[in-house]
């Protein structure tokens, strides 16, 4: 990403005018409760408050993160967020939308596949980028959207409560060391070595919910990681019953946020695959399954229907 990419971001790819012009929510002691607390450097935006996020970018750079709570990537990705824009002391606010609860705002983004990190910088929008990506990248990627706010002249600052005088927070628990071998591996980018580490865990506690649910994120990530979409997209049409191909696109579908896509892409194949040649889509269904997580309905419906093609 560079500066002219930022750049001709400003001249307005996305129609926000619709969540701009929204009418003036209700003041405090007024009634209704639509309107934002902007008092905190993370806050959540939703479709009826996301206005005041606009207006707010006129005096200070809004970080978007359109985020979803089945979304693995997503998990990966808010916490690093969250992390920089506070170290930035007030320079950047954080608006994290639930694309799930908040439509308009997805659409007005035209959000086809989540993590999807965009900037509101003087009212109008910056595409950052789109999935999990090292902390690294993500503080290279706001220092640039810093050099353009300022250029844009947007250098306010939102004040930090306790600035002078940092409050005490009470010490987070340390993760496990190989919990922590594999969140630093993911930051870097290196996914073989989170998964090894995800293993170990696994193999010393069979019962490590969380190194379950690493390792399955993971694993996805690592397996569409330099994927073109599209090229995938034409392989897939072009070979019906091609496995990997197959698989490849669901994978994508998952970490962009289409779950039925994905659960339907997969389960039609094993409709029409031989028994003998089933194995890999059952498996890698399973593993979408526990990524999702088995409360989701999406899932519940897809596994009766692999469970009637079954028996």
């Amino acid at each position: 990403m560079s500066d002219p990419t930022l750049g001709a971001a400003l001249r307005g790819a996305v129609d926000l005018s619709a969540l701009r012009n929204r009418p003036a929510a209700p003041a405090a002691g007024a009634g209704g409760d639509e309107s934002a607390d902007l008092g905190g450097l993370v806050v959540d935006a939703t479709d009826a408050t996301f206005g005041q996020f606009v207006e707010l970018s006129r005096d200070v750079p809004v970080v978007v993160d359109l985020w979803a709570e089945w979304c693995g990537p997503c998990k990966q990705l808010s916490p690093i967020l969250e992390k920089v824009v506070r170290e930035l002391a007030g320079r950047v606010v954080l608006a994290k939308v639930d694309v799930d609860a908040n439509p308009q705002v997805q659409q007005a983004f035209r959000a086809q596949s989540i993590p999807m990190v965009v900037a509101l910088v003087a009212g109008q929008p910056v595409p950052l980028f789109t999935g999990a990506v090292p902390e690294q990248q993500v503080r290279d990627v706001f220092a640039q959207l810093l050099q353009l706010a300022a250029q844009n002249g947007v250098t306010g600052t939102v004040p930090v409560d306790g600035a002078d005088e940092p409050a005490a927070e009470p010490a987070e628990a340390p993760l496990p060391p190989l919990h922590a071998e594999a969140f630093d591996a993911i930051e870097a980018g290196d996914y073989a070595r989170a998964i090894a580490a995800y293993q170990k865990a696994l193999a010393e506690n069979p019962r490590d919910a969380d190194a379950r649910a690493g390792l399955g994120q993971v694993r996805l990530l690592d397996r569409v990681q330099g994927a073109d979409l599209q090229a995938a997209r034409d392989a897939a049409a072009a070979a019906p019953t091609d496995v990997d191909a197959q698989l490849l696109v669901a994978d994508l579908d998952i970490s962009g946020g289409h779950v039925e896509d994905a659960f339907e892409r997969l389960l039609d194949l094993f409709a029409v695959l031989p028994g003998d040649a089933r194995g890999p889509v059952r498996e890698r269904l399973l593993a979408l399954f526990a990524l999702v997580g088995d409360d989701d309905p999406r899932v519940s419906a897809a596994r009766g229907r692999l469970a009637s093609l079954l028996f």
